[in-house]
């Protein structure tokens, strides 16, 4: 073996290796915003966890993560033979620790098995993160955990499995969309969870009022796949610009070259109706640049039309270098 093999060698397991860490750290991060702020409270979020919730309800004596590995292993179980090699390795060892993280950390944040059974928030850490009144910021907090731990999970090319297995079948068989499968089955948990919590089907009685918890539990939804959202594309600081006009502006062009020390590119258009020539110029700029852009334009020529969009990774001269190659490797 050369030494320039050796090397790429190494590289390739320091990136596995920090790659198998951040799903680690992403399901305890998971277990975390669901311990501490969705569980005690019965919100129920979709996946197999919200499931767990609801079942929680049912059958007390069975913790929420236990829940998750009763229903993760036949989801795994068929998607390994239905998927084969594609499904990775990844997700079957992120979707095995979750749900054994979040019961060692239930476990230990309850004083008693009563309490641990009740997932009583006001025995949660003696009391110390109650937020039983403030039901809100339980699920933002919670929604921001979950989500920041799941983008971390994704970013390491795996899943926690539960739902997105669901929506996989439901893909290949059925041929629904994978987003759309998830929406589906996540709706399904939350629609479970109002039955069982919040009108008391299959429980002693249920609260009073506790149909607001599938509410409270959209609210968990929409935070949650904002954060994934984030943490997977990054915050957009940089947007793209489409710049449409029906002649060659050379004072746009020298602004853009000189004053804002940008380059762009010019793409040959033509209007659809017209059919006439159109100057497209394709160009990244930062966010606050814009608003520059749109007073060059109304000043030089307001019949010019402008299109701006997010860039979420932006890379080459003047923006993000690209990363190394080894950086990219997967298992």
């Amino acid at each position: 073996m050369t030494v320039k093999q050796s090397i790429k060698e190494s590289l390739t397991n320091l990136v596995w290796w920090r790659e198998m860490i951040t799903i680690v750290i992403g399901c305890a991060m998971c277990a975390v915003g669901f311990v501490f702020f969705i569980n005690p409270y019965n919100i129920v979020p979709g996946g197999v966890y919200g499931m767990g919730i609801v079942l929680h309800n049912i059958f007390p004596s069975i913790q929420v993560g236990t829940f998750g590995y009763m229903m993760d292993i036949p989801l795994l179980t068929i998607a390994i033979i239905l998927f084969g090699k594609q499904f990775g390795g990844r997700t079957l060892f992120a979707a095995f620790i979750t749900p054994g993280i979040m019961n060692i950390i239930s476990a230990a944040v309850y004083p008693t098995k009563e309490a641990l059974q009740s997932l009583d928030p006001s025995q949660l850490m003696g009391g110390a993160i109650n937020l039983s009144n403030h039901l809100m910021l339980a699920c933002i907090l919670g929604g921001t955990i979950i989500g920041a731990g799941l983008g971390q999970v994704v970013r390491s090319n795996a899943t926690t499995g539960g739902t997105d297995i669901i929506a996989m079948i439901l893909n290949r068989y059925l041929h629904i969309p994978f987003s759309r499968g998830v929406l589906m089955a996540d709706s399904f948990v939350v629609l479970a969870g109002l039955i069982v919590i919040g009108f008391g089907v299959g429980i002693d009685g249920g609260e009073a009022g506790g149909w607001l918890l599938s509410l409270y539990s959209l609210i968990c939804i929409f935070v949650t796949s904002r954060v994934i959202d984030y943490v997977i594309d990054g915050a957009s600081y940089d947007k793209l610009l489409f710049i449409i006009g029906n002649t060659h502006s050379e004072p746009l062009r020298q602004y853009i070259i000189n004053d804002m020390e940008r380059g762009g590119t010019y793409i040959k258009a033509s209007g659809m109706y017209s059919k006439d020539e159109k100057e497209m110029i394709f160009l990244v700029v930062s966010r606050r640049e814009v608003a520059q852009v749109q007073r060059k334009i109304r000043e030089i020529d307001p019949t010019i039309f402008l299109v701006v969009t997010d860039a979420y990774d932006t890379y080459g001269e003047g923006f993000k270098p690209f990363p190394e190659k080894d950086a990219m490797l997967n298992d």
